[in-house]
């Protein structure tokens, strides 16, 4: 890869796959393989940007370091870390940029945020140069830029940031810059912190970075080495389950749908939202991958969470918002950014999320699902939490009768999804096997009445005898990948006649090169100008179906064709373009998550 931005009007837009992500399981920053922090939030996952190049790369903000010369670039992670490595190919030499954020315990730290970028020449020398560039809450608020001490403090009204350096640093009104020259085996280091009357500015000598390099890259081997997947595509999935890892939020065990907002899912199109939040269904599945894989402390940190911060008490709409913010909140206003042009002119940049106020369904499912897992392969269900989880099971039996917006969220009004029934079966049915296997108490003979009340219902209005398929909503024929969750969630044998001929109506219209389109907005009108590319969790649901249905060779095709989709770090954001570029907020949780439960049950599969 050049590392070269591609130019758009005025400013230059690296793809969105040219990034990699580093974390401190509070907040999170992606670096292009260019060397430039194009998003960081601080302190938090859903804060207001400090860098936010990747959305309007001439007033967002931005962290640079790179080689001061013609170079090519290859980025990489530190082997089983999520300490990022950017190496600089240049005629006289080679030079990396080692990036990462320290995981600390220490009480009196955990509001640094630090940040290091520690620079090397490996071979022969290299020239580098640095600006950092901070634009405080979305590029909405001033600042001033002042020297302490030998560091470079940038203040705003909320936040303020100081910049350690081991090398000479000149600063203007605005910005901090530094040139400077390195030979073979010398380094440099640069250090970021968020300052405040608790957490005073500290420097961060050759010493210290060493030592929080190596601690950093122990913390990620330790955990990591819970792992007990042991199958054929280890190395992609032990990223993906570092990935999830990342987009954990510490305090509280939330889990975000991604760390970022307003990633377009069309260049120039308006599909452009904000994925720095909790979505019940999202968290949900992500903990049960990880439980899948031996991580059972972040599914337990997860359903603590939903005890702590989550109210299942039944009321208004239902006993749970579809999202929450990663410290419980239930107010997520959406608002839109003018002062952003966003990415590659793509506008709106949204912040905040109006979802928050639909109805979807199916995220009972995928609550009650979590929840059964974690008590079969993690810590048995508290008896308050079993109260509570029964109280949204009568919930749903009382309720799932009823359109909704469904699970891809669309804002053309609310329909009889089937994908939204299918879950409220699953919410009943994991309910019953739970209380079947404990003993604990539950009106059963209620909760089966409803059940199998929606199991008749989905085949005979979810069942199109024209298009010989099951279908997005009751009574029509339109088609929706979201049905591919019925064979994965045991509602119906992956060799039913109906599910096979389903899998075969849905390859011929939704599927491109194995890659799966969630729908046709064409023929199910959203509500929601533009168009999009393939979902790719819809994908690896497809090859964990085709897995299902023994149709193991076509199965494991498509899962290796999807793997050439990710980006070089094994990276992947929500959506794939019909060009194969990387588009929507990344990297995306759900698709993580997916990609784990498509290999662990493909593997399985193969034997």
């Amino acid at each position: 890869m050049t590392g070269r931005r591609q130019p758009y009007a005025s400013a230059d837009y690296l793809p969105i796959a040219d990034h990699g992500l580093i974390g401190d399981l509070r907040t999170a920053a992606l670096v292009g393989t260019d060397g430039t922090i194009d998003w960081y939030c601080c302190p938090r996952f859903d804060a207001p940007s400090v860098f936010g190049s990747i959305l309007d790369a001439d007033r967002g903000g931005s962290f640079e370091l790179a080689a001061d010369a013609p170079t090519r670039t290859k980025q990489f992670y530190f082997p089983d870390t999520n300490v990022l490595i950017t190496r600089f190919f240049t005629e006289d030499g080679v030079g990396e940029v080692q990036d990462f954020m320290p995981i600390t315990d220490d009480a009196g730290e955990l509001g640094r945020h630090r940040l290091i970028r520690r620079v090397l020449c490996v071979r022969g020398s290299v020239p580098f140069r640095a600006r950092v560039a901070p634009r405080f809450d979305y590029a909405r608020k001033p600042h001033i830029v002042r020297r302490q001490a030998g560091q470079i403090l940038f203040e705003s009204a909320d936040l303020a940031l100081a910049l350690t350096a081991t090398v000479a640093v000149e600063h203007d009104a605005q910005n901090a810059t530094a040139s400077f020259k390195l030979g073979e085996g010398e380094s440099a280091v640069f250090a970021l912190d968020c300052v405040s009357d608790d957490i005073t500015p500290r420097g961060c000598p050759h010493a210290e970075a060493e030592q929080q390099f190596t601690a950093t890259v122990a913390f990620w081997r330790r955990w990591l080495s819970s792992s007990r997947y042991r199958g054929r595509w280890r190395e992609i999935v032990h990223r993906s389950a570092l990935t999830l890892k990342l987009l954990t939020y510490a305090p509280t065990g939330a889990i975000v749908a991604a760390p970022t907002t307003s990633l377009p899912e069309q260049i120039g199109g308006g599909r452009n939202w904000d994925y720095r939040y909790v979505w019940i269904r999202d968290a949900a599945f992500c903990a049960y991958a990880l439980l899948r894989l031996g991580f059972s402390s972040e599914a337990e940190a997860f359903m603590k969470f939903l005890r702590e911060r989550v109210s299942l008490r039944a009321g208004g709409q239902g006993p749970l918002q579809i999202m929450y913010g990663i410290d419980g909140r239930t107010d997520l206003p959406e608002r839109e950014l003018a002062e952003l042009e966003g990415y590659r002119g793509s506008a709106p940049v949204r912040v905040g999320n109006a979802a928050a106020d639909q109805l979807q369904l199916d995220i009972y499912g995928a609550l009650i699902d979590s929840v059964y897992l974690c008590d079969k392969w993690g810590q048995p269900i508290p008896s308050d939490q079993w109260d509570s989880a029964c109280e949204a099971v009568e919930w749903v039996c009382d309720h799932w009768d009823q359109p909704d917006e469904g699970i891809w969220e669309t804002r053309g009004g609310r329909k009889n999804f089937l994908y939204s029934r299918l879950m409220c079966w699953v919410a009943i049915e994991r309910a019953m096997r739970l209380a079947h296997r404990r003993g604990l108490p539950a009106d059963l003979s209620r909760w089966a009445r409803a059940r199998d009340a929606i199991y008749r219902q989905i085949m005979s209005r979810g069942w199109s005898p024209t298009r010989r398929a099951f279908v997005q909503h009751f009574d029509d024929d339109v088609l929706d990948a979201a049905v591919l969750m019925m064979p994965l969630t045991k509602f119906i044998s992956p060799t039913d006649p109906k599910w096979l001929a389903t899998l075969d109506a849905l390859t011929a219209d939704l599927v491109s090169d194995s890659l799966v389109y969630r729908y046709d907005p064409a023929a199910s009108p959203d509500g929601l100008r533009g168009a999009e590319g393939t979902f790719s969790i819809c994908t690896f649901w497809y090859v964990e179906a085709l897995a299902r249905a023994g149709r193991l060779d076509e199965a494991r095709l498509a899962f290796e064709k999807m793997l050439t989709y990710a980006n070089h770090l094994g990276l992947y954001a929500e959506q794939i373009s019909h060009t194969g570029e990387q588009q929507g907020n990344f990297p995306q949780a759900f698709t993580h998550f997916a990609l784990i439960s498509a290999a662990f049950n493909l593997d399985r599969a193969l034997g």
